[in-house]
């Protein structure tokens, strides 16, 4: 049996003992449980004086939302990818590094940064407005746990892109390189990360 079994069985069975969700919190938070687990159980039922708890409806997803939120969370790391590969493209052609000429990216690059990036941010944005709108409007659901499970993946995986990019940008600079181009790098870097900083916490405070 799963731990948030027994703890749901446990507030259930307070609630028809007559016993009021505040009570129950405290006797869960001095038996060890964490906020989050409490909050889970506590949420899942209803006490509207009738002496019985009313389970409240639970978030459920399709297969449709299952193919969305996939996308989802694809879409972020790509645009993530590709903002940063086109963004070190650019600042190779425009700060070219006088003492390695021709060093630097290939125009192909930059045209297959831009065609991702053409396709996959419209894309994203629109999932994203899709994801969104149940709790925007406050007509639909919580965010789901497997909905905060993609998110959070997403933005793992993305962070370990910047971390790699990161540690590039470092390498280069201790090999020598330190230029306008590392620079200019290292803001990129530094911009995207508190972008996806902000975005995550944004989703973390609403989840």
């Amino acid at each position: 049996m799963k731990p948030r079994e027994p703890l749901s069985d446990f507030v259930q069975e307070g609630l028809r003992a007559g016993h009021s969700p505040d009570e129950l919190r405290c006797a869960l938070e001095r038996a060890g449980w964490s906020g989050a687990e409490i909050d889970a159980a506590v949420s899942a039922w209803s006490d509207d004086g009738l002496r019985l708890p009313v389970p409240r409806p639970r978030p459920s997803v399709s297969g449709r939302e299952l193919v969305m939120f996939g996308l989802f969370a694809i879409t972020l790391v790509v645009v993530i990818w590709h903002l940063l590969q086109l963004s070190f493209a650019l600042i190779d052609v425009w700060l070219p590094d006088p003492e390695r000429p021709g060093a630097g990216w290939h125009h192909g690059s930059i045209r297959w940064s831009m065609s991702v990036l053409v396709v996959v941010l419209p894309l994203f944005a629109w999932l994203t407005w899709r994801v969104e709108a149940p709790s925007r409007s406050g007509s639909g659901p919580q965010r789901s746990p497997l909905q905060v499970r993609f998110g959070a993946m997403a933005v793992l995986v993305s962070f370990l892109v910047l971390i790699g990019a990161a540690i590039a940008v470092v390498h280069a600079a201790l090999s020598g390189d330190f230029t306008a181009q590392f620079l200019a790098k290292a803001v990129v870097v530094a911009g995207v990360a508190g972008l996806l900083i902000g975005w995550f916490r944004g989703h973390a405070t609403e989840a």
